[in-house]
């Protein structure tokens, strides 16, 4: 069986639990290959959440979309409305399912947080080690890190 990389839950109306295999057979039209186009120093190829929230089906509650990363601990909340559109669930790598060291096995991505309009989105919204969507109504758990010292020791420990 194969094991489940990735849940979308909270307000939505179809709760998904998604295998590589799910993600890597959704319709061309829905991939995005080679995400170094959008960033250069990341790379694999995704799915957009546009296409993954189209099955879940966020209802009306649904204002924030929260990430989880469960192995670090790590959690990001940020407004629905402005990511949607903007979000790359990055899953794959070279054809293989996307490496730990590379954030895998689920990566957020988002193409251009500007494009989004808010403070909200950050380089600190680009999850790795992603293992849950959380469509919640407002704010959900963020713990991103406030100040320079603490974004710098999350990043250079």
């Amino acid at each position: 069986m194969t094991p489940i990389v990735l849940r979308i839950d909270g307000e939505v109306e179809h709760p998904l639990e998604l295998t590589y295999d799910d993600l890597a057979t959704c319709p061309a039209t829905d991939q995005v290959p080679d995400v170094s186009r959008f960033h250069p120093s990341r790379k694999g190829d995704g799915v957009t959440l546009e296409s993954l929230l189209s099955k879940a089906v966020p209802n009306r509650r649904a204002t924030y979309l929260t990430l989880h990363a469960t192995a670090d601990d790590f959690h990001a909340s940020v407004p629905l409305a402005e990511v949607r559109g903007e979000g790359i669930v990055v899953y794959r790598l070279a054809g293989e399912p996307l490496p730990t060291k590379n954030g895998g096995p689920i990566r957020f991505l988002i193409r251009n947080p500007a494009a989004c309009h808010t403070e909200e989105l950050d380089d600190c919204a680009n999850v790795k080690f992603v293992d849950r969507i959380e469509l919640t109504a407002g704010k959900g758990r963020d713990n991103r890190p406030e100040t320079d010292a603490e974004h710098d020791k999350l990043h250079h420990g």
